[in-house]
């Protein structure tokens, strides 16, 4: 696998809820076990979901030990400013945009149409495949 991946939150919920379609299952495999890249925003969406149970929680701390977190840069805080001011994006979508683009990742995503007008940014649907 050449390509590196940053993965978006809410891939990160259908992986550990076990939702992936299963034409797309081993390719999200390789891309959790080769490239598990999230941004810190991700992590904190995932981790402060309302309602995880504690079980549930622990379990999403053990299942993101594995993970290359991606913390803010300047640049990454940069290109997200410069998202901000360009585009009608989310906050938390900016910043996981810009984490992807300054780092040169593939953004795994079900929102494409989030992120469809970013130039430059690749992207890879698994429910589209």
């Amino acid at each position: 696998m050449g390509k590196k991946f940053l993965i978006d939150t809410n891939i990160l919920i259908y992986y550990f809820d076990n939702l992936i379609p299963v034409a797309s299952e081993q390719i999200i495999d390789d891309i959790f076990l080769n490239s598990f890249n999230i941004s810190i925003i991700s992590k904190i969406e995932f981790l402060g979901w309302h309602k995880f149970s504690e079980e549930q929680y622990e379990k999403g701390v053990s299942f993101l030990s594995g993970a290359h977190v991606v913390s803010l840069s300047d640049a990454i805080i940069d290109e997200t400013i410069q998202l901000k001011r360009q585009k009608r994006i989310k906050f938390a979508d900016s910043v996981i945009a810009a984490t992807a683009l300054i780092s040169d990742l593939t953004l795994v995503t079900r929102n494409s149409d989030d992120f469809k007008n970013i130039e430059g940014l690749d992207l890879y649907n698994p429910f589209l495949s």
